[in-house]
Order: structure tokens, then C-alpha cells, then sequence
């Protein structure tokens, strides 16, 4: 057992098996949860270097009999180390006990960081009745980074690209909107069902901040450094195949199996944005209802085929979050995005499914599910909602904008209505070979760990933005993307600009004004030279 003094090294990219025990433990059941977490993986027993715990439970036999077990090392932190650790799964027991929430989690990255690079999360904290574990894997630095463990963020704004992997505190639970007094209200969320001839832009899309610059893109969010090299390879040999017209019947086939859906319940799409001018067209609706702010597409194309919209406008000091008795009960269409763009808001899927009704189609744009780890709160599998249509991307997790391809999940009427508006081929044959590659088992296993680490990423992100006075994050974000205030947001989205970074506007989304950024995800250096550059743009615009 070494204790949390001088670090032992071991090879970037070892894998760090975090532990919390409650006293009393027995091996087997920590090592049965650790195998239950490793399977998850995909990664064998032998791939753990270290088992990582607070000092109190060092000496817990459920742990050195499964250290002993794994032929590993324990590798103990005194509490207080710990609790310097931010967690992106904290929990109210743990931390009242040794001040930190989560020790699996706060153990498993700190040892990893002490590799001499950075810490990421394989899989985050899982629990037995007794027990919590989580992996953490040590990643090597970029060439700029400082080979720091993990360390705590220093007051003011101070930032510096490079920082190693969970440098600041973690941003606090409540409230869901960091909040001094000075957000705009509504008198209530409102229902507003007359044409909107505003000042909302619906047509504006993040891609308009990046165009023909050569920016730091926070505006769009699509994952960076995508499509991976095995998706790219499986494209390019599809192009071999583009003399014959598209078959869509194998991709359509993947992605029913992925839902666990008959094939006559799915409905590929070029992109999302075709199935909401589908929906527009396809379906009757005399009472259509969008809830803002969301993503403006669907109120755009039920505007263009005709239709007159309502809107519903959550607030912010309700944290944006759905209340379904705003929603009129005459609304015939109801569209609202899970988790939403731009708020971040991942709204309970029950609260959602409150929404249905006999006559009633309830469209839930899922295009950030995938984002969420595992997509918790999704409706895409459900039979047993009336009028259900739910809408999957493929563009955001995987790089796929200029390939445009998407789907509908919703009952075989529905879906044979869409069909029916549809162009004949709408979908090309690099597009289908993507979706049906994208529906594997190790795709969507690598999609999993992909939504962890946006995890990581965004509480890294929002933890930054708490240093800055002048800025309120909608704290309760879950998808790729945080949805910021700050006075004057417009004057600070022009300094950014000026100083390399692109963000997203807010004033486009109804119920959101020239007060609103969207900022994407991205990874630990870039936020750390974006929260740099916010300082500057900040001073600047005050």
C-alpha cells in the first residue's frame, strides 16, 4: 500500500480503479462491482494498475482483498486531499462524510493525473448496496501543458491553456441559474399564439459565426475531431457503390435494432432538419405549439408550410426547465427538444410524456441525446406513448453535418405519412453506410465514453465561468453546449471574436435577447484559453 505522499508513476494511459467502501465491505463485493464496470468498458481485469481510495478506508479488507486479488497497489489520499477534487457525479453522504462527493471518483482522477499527464473518466462513479467505484484512465499532455497534478484553481480569473485535468472547484448545485439579480423576466412563461413578425432570426445557425473565419469555433456543436478514422474509412468505401441508387433497407434495419424498435418504426432522414419540414408538411395541425427557446428550425418550417405557431417561453428563473401545464390543452403539435437547445436542459422524461394526449402528436427533438451518458430520460424506445415521434441526429457526436443524415422513431401511420412527403432517395449512400456504421456495438460504445467526457469537460467549463462575476450559467446543463447571460453579451461576442473565438448569439432563440451566449463544449485547453480570453473580452467591454 503506498500512502498519498510522493506519487508512484506508471505509464500514461494506465487505468486507475477508483474506490469508496463503507466499513465492514467484503471483497467479493467490491470486486464483483469493479468486473461490472470493467464489462461496461469493454476492458479486461488486467488493464487496472492501481486501486485509488480515501486513507480512512485504506485498509478495508473489501479492498486490499481486491487489490490482492488484481495483483495492484493501493494508492491511499488523506480526505482533505480529496475533497480539493472536483467530481462531475457528487453525492450529498460522501461528501459529509469525508468532504469530498464522491471518492471513488475524486481517488480514481487523481491518481491517474499523477501519471505525469492528464485524468479522464472511463466510467463514472457505479455503486452496490456497500460500495462505488470508478475507472479513470491518465492521458499524456499536449506538447504546451504542464505536467501538474491535479490542482486547485487560484482565486480571480487567472487562467492559462495548459492547466492539467481538473484544476478548478466544481461549480455549486444551486441555484440551476447562477443568479444576481439582473436576469430579464417574463410575467409569466409565456403563450403567445399570434404570427411572430420579431426580432427572432430563426433561420440563424451557429455554422453563420464561423463561416469564412478562421475562428476558435465554440459556436457549433459538433463534437471536435470528428468523424473518427474508422468512420471516415468506412464513408470512403461507400463511394465505390454510388452508381446504384441507395438502398436504405439495411441502415433502416440497424438503427430499428438499436431501439429495440420494429423496422417500420423508423424513418431515415436527410438530417434532422428534414424531418421537422416533414412534420410540417406531412401532418395536420390547426393548434402547432413550439417550446422556446429551443432550436428554431421546427417553428421555421411550420411557418413555411403555413402554419400559424404558439409558443410556450420557459423562463430563466425557473431554470428553463418544462412545466407542462404552460403547454395549452387545445395544442394539437407539440415540439420540444430533450436535452434542449440551447438551455442545456435535460427535462425528465416523464414530465415530457405528461405532454400526450389522444389527438395530440408530441414531437422531442433527441438530436443531443447521444451526448448524454446513458441517454438517460430518452423516449426513443417507448411504444406506449400516444402520438410519441421522437428525432435523432447523427451530425453532433460524429462529425456527420455535411453528410446530413438523421432519423424518426414514431408509429408506423406516422412514419408512413412522413415517408410519403418525402423525395424519392432522400437519403445517399455515404449517409446510410454511416448510420448503419454508427449503430454498432463498438460505435455506440465509443459514443458512450464520448458523452462522459463531455461531461467532464462541461463541469470544467462551467466551473470557470463561476469565477466570473459577471456571468450566469444555466448550472443544470447536460447536453454539449452551456447557455451563459452576461450584460452586454453582444458587445462580449464581438471582443471574443476580435480576440479568436466564435460564439453563439442568443438573441435568435425566442425568449432569449442580446443578453445570451450558447458556448460549446470543448476541450480543457481551448476552454482554458477561452476563459482567458473572456477575461480580456470582459475588461474590454466594461
Amino acid at each position: 500500500m503506498t500512502a498519498g505522499g510522493a506519487a508512484e508513476a506508471w505509464p500514461a494511459g494506465g487505468l486507475v480503479a477508483g474506490v469508496g467502501a463503507r466499513s465492514g465491505v467484503g471483497a467479493d463485493e467490491v470486486t464483483g462491482l469493479l468486473e461490472s464496470a470493467l464489462r461496461e468498458a469493454g476492458l479486461p481485469v488486467s488493464a487496472v494498475r492501481v486501486l485509488a481510495t480515501v486513507a480512512a478506508r485504506a485498509a478495508e479488507p473489501g479492498i486490499t482483498g481486491t487489490a490482492e486479488r488484481l495483483g495492484v497497489p493501493v494508492r491511499a489520499y488523506p480526505s482533505e486531499v480529496l475533497a480539493g477534487v472536483p467530481v462531475p457525479h457528487p453525492s450529498a453522504v460522501p461528501l459529509a462524510a469525508t468532504g469530498t462527493g464522491s471518492v471513488a471518483e475524486a481517488a480514481a482522477l487523481l491518481a491517474a493525473g499523477e501519471a505525469g499527464g492528464g485524468a479522464e473518466l472511463v466510467v463514472p462513479k457505479r455503486r452496490s448496496r456497500r460500495a462505488t467505484c470508478a475507472l479513470a484512465r491518465s492521458v499524456p499532455l499536449r506538447p504546451n501543458e504542464q505536467a501538474l497534478p491535479v490542482r486547485l484553481l487560484p482565486s480571480g480569473h487567472g487562467y492559462t491553456g495548459g492547466q492539467a485535468a481538473f484544476d478548478p472547484p466544481p461549480p455549486s448545485p444551486a441555484p440551476e441559474l447562477r443568479s444576481p439579480p439582473t436576469i430579464p423576466t417574463h410575467p409569466t412563461a409565456a403563450m403567445d399564439t399570434h404570427a411572430h413578425r420579431d426580432a427572432h432570426d430563426l433561420r440563424h445557425h451557429g455554422d453563420a459565426e464561423v463561416r469564412d473565419e478562421k475562428l476558435i469555433d465554440l459556436a457549433v456543436n459538433v463534437r471536435t475531431n470528428t468523424p473518427p478514422d474508422w468512420l471516415r474509412e468506412r464513408i470512403a468505401d461507400s463511394l465505390t457503390g454510388l452508381a446504384a441508387y441507395p438502398d436504405g433497407r439495411s441502415a433502416r434495419a440497424a438503427v430499428a435494432e438499436r431501439h429495440d424498435l420494429p423496422a417500420r418504426r423508423v424513418l431515415l432522414t436527410a438530417g434532422a432538419a428534414e424531418a421537422f419540414v416533414l412534420l410540417a408538411r406531412a401532418l395536420p395541425a390547426r393548434h402547432p405549439v413550439v417550446v422556446h427557446p429551443q432550436f428554431t428550425e421546427p417553428e421555421a418550417a411550420l411557418r413555411d408550410a403555413g402554419h400559424e405557431v404558439g409558443r410556450v417561453l420557459l423562463r430563466a428563473e425557473d431554470g428553463f426547465r418544462l412545466d407542462p401545464g404552460l403547454v395549452p390543452e387545445d395544442a394539437d403539435l407539440v415540439v420540444i427538444g430533450n436535452p434542449t437547445n440551447p438551455t442545456s436542459v435535460l427535462h425528465p422524461a416523464e414530465t415530457i410524456v405528461s405532454l400526450a394526449r389522444p389527438g395530440r402528436t408530441l414531437v422531442v427533438d433527441e438530436a443531443f441525446m447521444d451526448a448524454v451518458p446513458g441517454e438517460r430520460e430518452s423516449l426513443a424506445g417507448r411504444t406506449d406513448v400516444p402520438g410519441l415521434v421522437v428525432l435523432r441526429s447523427l451530425t453532433k457526436t460524429w462529425g456527420l453535418a455535411g453528410l446530413r443524415i438523421g432519423y424518426v422513431l414514431a408509429d408506423p401511420e406516422t412514419i408512413a405519412s412522413l415517408e410519403r412527403a418525402q423525395p424519392l432517395w432522400p437519403v445517399s449512400t455515404p449517409a446510410l453506410v454511416a448510420a448503419e456504421a454508427c449503430m454498432s456495438r463498438a460505435a455506440l460504445a465509443e459514443a458512450e465514453l464520448a458523452a462522459y467526457r463531455v461531461g467532464v469537460e462541461r463541469a470544467h467549463l462551467l466551473a470557470g465561468l463561476a469565477e466570473f462575476d459577471e456571468v450566469r450559467a444555466v448550472a443544470a446543463a447536460e447536453g454539449p453546449f452551456v447557455l451563459v447571460r452576461i450584460d452586454r453579451a453582444d458587445v462580449v461576442r464581438e471582443r471574443l471574436r476580435a480576440l479568436g473565438f466564435a460564439a453563439r448569439r442568443g438573441d435568435t432563440f425566442p425568449g432569449l435577447d442580446r443578453n445570451w451566449l450558447r458556448l460549446a463544449v470543448r476541450d480543457r485547453v481551448t476552454t482554458n484559453r477561452f476563459l482567458q480570453a473572456l477575461d480580456q473580452a470582459l475588461l474590454i467591454a466594461g
